[in-house]
């Protein structure tokens, strides 16, 4: 008589790395690098110095208003929290964790998702540092003439709000360029070349279009002239131009973007790399 032997009992599914773990790791990832730090002081401190410098330097001027520098530093800061998100999007590929990374999230895209979110949390947090460092950096001049900034005047409150939109949008926008290329050094070449020299070229190829012996007119500018605004315009600068000065009047012949236009351009300049990032990271070998 032989023995009734008991089918084994499937084992229960394992299930994947919940979306949360996922974020919370690579939080631990980002907050565990030495240049997080360093470029986020270096971002907050550097933007209160040249505030400070660019108001004092102004504080002389007979109709000085102390507000209007609050923004003067901030395309410079931009470097800042573009250069932490491109660190965060080609990290785990410059120094080979990516193999460990992707074998715990076979899917992959939860993990650019949670550097995203991550970074953005991050960026949000230098942002508002580093506008509050600027709010800082004009108060001694301001004292020094007798003068109380108006934060709540018109446009200001528009003005900080856009300047902390411009700084996350540069974090997110240095993650995507990273992940999308994997690479810190051509990731930033890119980002030179978008945000330096491209807005450089454009303005040569404005004036170019222009007759130099004819009178301008601000209300019957040139077809090409239009043209190349309207593309500096849409560019990253051209966004920043929008956000770091609402209400300030686009360039001429292109549509003036505004603080929310602004943000949405800004955003789709973000989106489309992240999401070549993505199916990249989905359909394509890593390394």
């Amino acid at each position: 008589m032989s023995a009734t032997s008991t089918p084994p009992t499937p084992a229960a599914p394992v299930p994947g790395p919940s979306f949360a773990r996922v974020v919370r790791a690579e939080w631990a990832k980002l907050l565990g690098l030495r240049s997080t730090a360093v470029v986020c002081v270096a971002t907050v401190a550097l933007t209160g110095l040249l505030t400070h410098l660019f108001t004092s330097a102004s504080s002389g001027d007979p109709g000085f208003v102390p507000t209007r520098d609050l923004t003067a530093a901030l395309p410079l800061a931009f470097f800042g929290p573009l250069v932490l998100g491109i660190l965060v999007g080609t990290g785990e590929f410059s120094t080979g964790t990516f193999r460990s990374t992707f074998a715990a999230v076979p899917r992959r895209v939860p993990v650019l998702l949670g550097q995203a979110a991550v970074t953005a949390a991050l960026g949000l947090g230098v942002g508002v540092l580093t506008v509050g460092a600027a709010v800082l950096g004009v108060l001694p001049a301001a004292a020094s003439r007798d003068v109380t900034p108006d934060l709540a005047g018109a446009q200001v409150p528009s003005l900080l709000l856009g300047s902390v939109c411009y700084l996350v949008g540069a974090a997110l926008l240095g993650l995507a360029l990273g992940a999308l290329l994997r690479r810190p050094v051509p990731a930033l070449v890119v980002a030179v070349v978008a945000l330096l020299v491209l807005p450089v070229v454009l303005s040569f190829a404005a004036e170019a279009g222009t007759d130099p012996t004819a009178v301008y007119d601000p209300q019957h500018v040139p077809a090409a002239t239009a043209a190349v605004n309207t593309v500096e315009t849409f560019t990253p600068v051209g966004v920043g131009t929008a956000l770091l000065s609402p209400g300030g009047g686009g360039l001429d012949g292109a549509p003036e973007l505004g603080l929310a236009g602004g943000a949405l351009v800004l955003a789709a300049w973000v989106a489309l790399p992240l999401a070549a990032a993505a199916h990249r990271l989905r359909r394509r070998d890593l390394g």
